[in-house]
């Protein structure tokens, strides 16, 4: 599998989060909403001979229909879940040779968790469920009206790094991880839980380092196991994972409105 499958693969994902939203059957516009409280309210008004017991049995009635209507579309939405984007149960077949990190994947959690030890290190990486496309390259793409060629940014894993020392004390870095590259956000040093350091000098923005820092940092790193070969394989274990949780929603949905 190549790398631009993959991440063409894991842009899919991102984008079907949004169309989602888009697109959800079971949201109504707040206007929505207010007229139809509005109609019944002068509904009620006018029918002041109604009696008490046939509006309510009316409301059972209602409500029945709604809640089966609901289902129904969930049910469609479970379906169209599983035929276009099922989860693939073999993701980890695809894990590339050497790749040294324990995966810890809990249901129902956003973040996918990779330890490991390294000498007298324990290493920790969380890795965010959804990738998000660069937006400063969507930006320099949609500023570039002549050009009529689709362009899509690169997409980009963020990532926690902790390197912890058997003291605590750990170095922790932030992370946005693409296909080709590691880039680091921010470096911070973070003491033990219950430590009077709270307020300890935190450094510069590392962007703000010698260069020659930045590289050595870049190095600790690869050294320990984040280097870009290994970002395609998260990548697609994450749209993966983002799948597996959307469909697993869809059903706890069902499951409650079906009580």
């Amino acid at each position: 599998m190549s790398l631009s499958t993959v991440f063409r693969r894991a842009s899919s994902t991102v984008a079907t989060i949004a169309f989602r939203a888009a697109r959800s059957p079971v949201s109504l516009p707040s206007g929505a909403v207010s007229a139809q409280r509005l109609i019944h309210g002068s509904q009620l008004r006018c029918g002041s001979a109604i009696s008490f017991s046939r509006f309510s049995t009316e409301s059972v009635v209602s409500k029945r229909t709604a809640d089966e209507e609901l289902v129904s579309v969930l049910e469609s939405e479970i379906e169209c879940a599983v035929n276009e984007e099922a989860p693939d149960e073999n993701v980890l077949e695809y894990k590339p040779e050497g790749f040294p990190f324990e995966i810890i994947d809990t249901p129902g959690e956003r973040t996918l968790l990779l330890q490991r030890k390294f000498e007298n290190e324990t290493i920790q990486v969380e890795v965010d469920s959804a990738p998000f496309e660069d937006e400063e390259e969507d930006e320099a793409a949609e500023a570039n009206d002549d050009d009529e060629e689709e362009s899509s940014g690169r997409i980009r894993l963020p990532m926690v790094v902790s390197v912890a020392k058997s003291d605590g004390v750990c170095l922790e870095f932030g992370v946005s991880a693409y296909a080709d590259e590691i880039v680091i956000d921010s470096l911070s040093i973070k003491q033990p839980e219950g430590s009077d350091n709270e307020l300890a000098y935190e450094g510069p923005d590392f962007e703000d380092l010698d260069e020659n820092l930045q590289k050595a940092f870049h190095r600790f790193l690869e050294i320990r196991g984040i280097k870009p070969s290994f970002t395609n394989f998260l990548a697609d274990y994450v749209a993966n994972k983002d799948s597996r949780e959307y469909l697993q929603w869809l059903k706890d949905l069902k499951s409650f409105v079906e009580k």
